[in-house]
């Protein structure tokens, strides 16, 4: 994984269009308001090795280093309430309803100078799919 690569197809996110439909693209899935993009995985398209979770984690955390010097410290933020709340029937909006069942917890900024939120996490769903690091980028306000 390059993480250069990474912060990249985060601003070419931040500067695309939004779909007017839901679909994939290819930077990932996408809708009205948002874009979900798979930034890398464990399966070993990362590099040269596969990669573990630990691996993976650690090219979260210096993509968020990098995001915090841009915008500021952006604390973990538990996506556990969405489920909850999901779960009750309440209607939480896409991307966040993807966001809570791909990750347990994402880092969140808004962009300075825009209206757009970005998300970074790793993808903790199921424990047999290689940990998948995913970028988020919508303007639609978190739940």
């Amino acid at each position: 994984m390059n993480i250069a690569r990474c912060l990249e197809t985060i601003d070419r996110l931040c500067s695309l269009p939004f779909p007017e439909e839901h679909g994939w693209s290819d930077v990932g899935r996408g809708g009205p308001g948002y874009f979900v993009a798979e930034l890398g995985s464990g399966t070993g398209e990362c590099g040269e090795h596969t990669a573990d979770a630990d691996d993976v984690e650690a090219w979260r955390e210096a993509i968020a280093q990098r995001l915090d010097a841009r915008w500021g410290a952006a604390p973990p933020w538990g996506t556990l309430t969405l489920r909850v709340r999901g779960g009750r029937g309440e209607e939480i909006p896409e991307p966040w309803a993807t966001v809570g069942v791909l990750a347990d917890q994402v880092h969140l900024w808004q962009a300075t100078g825009t209206d757009r939120w970005i998300a970074v996490g790793v993808s903790d769903e199921d424990d047999t799919d290689a940990p998948r690091l995913f970028a988020v980028v919508t303007d639609i306000d978190p739940p």
